[in-house]
């Protein structure tokens, strides 16, 4: 059994043949996917998070509409670049959108990609610190709001408060319970996985990673996902962690999944470089009949080691078509692999 859940990126653009035209539009129709795919039985929405993008890029009021909209399924990110993000203004949003969710949200967190500007997060007002990378002060910044989430005082209270204290170092507010173990990392590279589960946190592993050995893209995932569950062990955390996968997939069921899909996707890797400097790997794409899907899904080494899958959707093909797919494969895929 596993978690079916979508992954969405927002795009919007005015072109005729988008649905999503706007930032309203993505935006709305968002929570009208994740009101689709709970009502579907799938487990969960989850959105990608892009700065200076025609994309998604602010998530917890999304998340915070998304969970008083639905009531059952898990709603997240995949991921937060937290070279942008203030960790104290972070953990209190993150905060706020879980309890109006009833405890449902799993926060995906990384170091980012490249992204549309030149070292966008300094217009945020951030800066590695001296010896730093963006990526170590994206680190550093998880690892305050991860300290932040356990919900422990800090801060020296004002002996004239405007409102009475509670007694000894004051904390955020909102808290809530349990956040803190529902964060994840999108770990690019095998010691990023490693890094994750020395935290405590669990694993999301997207479509795109470093290319550490030259092997098939599912073989090096799933070789991943085994040194993260080793290093989570090694580390000596109580439980068992979660590990997400990302996947595009099109089942052809239809003349109009036909006519996006039918000249089939990508079924081999793809190497590039990353930052002029990282050679990655990119998962290849699944389309076809269903039973060409089961049959070809059944050899993902990675998928099988994963316990949650990602479907990235095409979000600007509207909300109706994107709900059809996530039922396609719940209903045609996802029985013949054990998923369901």
């Amino acid at each position: 059994m596993k978690k079916i859940a979508f992954l969405s990126f927002g795009h919007w653009s005015p072109g005729s043949d988008s649905q999503t035209r706007s930032a309203a539009d993505v935006l709305l129709q968002s929570i009208e996917l994740a009101e689709a795919a709970e009502d579907l039985g799938a487990d969960g929405a989850f959105f990608r998070v892009h700065h200076f993008a025609r994309q998604l890029a602010s998530p917890f009021p999304l998340l915070a509409a998304v969970g008083a909209r639905t009531r059952r399924i898990e709603i997240g990110t995949g991921v937060i670049d937290m070279r942008y993000e203030n960790p104290f203004y972070m953990a209190e949003e993150a905060g706020a959108a879980d309890l109006i969710s009833g405890g449902r949200l799993q926060l995906g967190l990384s170091r980012g990609s490249p992204e549309q500007v030149i070292d966008g997060w300094r217009h945020f007002g951030h800066a590695p610190r001296a010896g730093e990378t963006p990526a170590d002060m994206a680190r550093r910044h998880t690892e305050v709001f991860l300290d932040l989430l356990r919900g422990e005082g800090f801060a020296q209270p004002n002996p004239r408060p405007m409102f009475p204290n509670p007694p000894g170092l004051l904390r955020l507010e909102p808290q809530s319970e349990g956040l803190r173990a529902r964060i994840w990392w999108g770990a690019g590279s095998n010691a990023t996985a490693a890094w994750a589960a020395r935290l405590g946190m669990n694993l999301q592993s997207s479509t795109l990673k470093d290319d550490e050995n030259g092997a098939p893209f599912h073989v090096q995932q799933a070789e991943q996902i085994r040194a993260y569950r080793a290093a989570w062990a090694e580390a000596g955390h109580a439980g068992a962690p979660r590990v997400s996968v990302s996947r595009s997939i099109f089942p052809i069921v239809s003349d109009l999944d036909r006519s996006y899909f039918g000249r089939g996707g990508s079924d081999s890797d793809k190497l590039g470089v990353i930052d002029g400097t990282t050679r990655s790997i990119f998962g290849r794409s699944y389309v076809g009949e269903p039973y060409q899907l089961i049959a070809e899904l059944a050899g993902d080494t990675a998928i099988a080691e994963a316990d949650t899958l990602f479907l990235t959707v095409p979000n600007q093909l509207g909300v109706a078509y994107n709900a059809h797919l996530i039922e396609s494969i719940l209903t045609h895929v996802a029985p013949g692999l054990g998923w369901r």
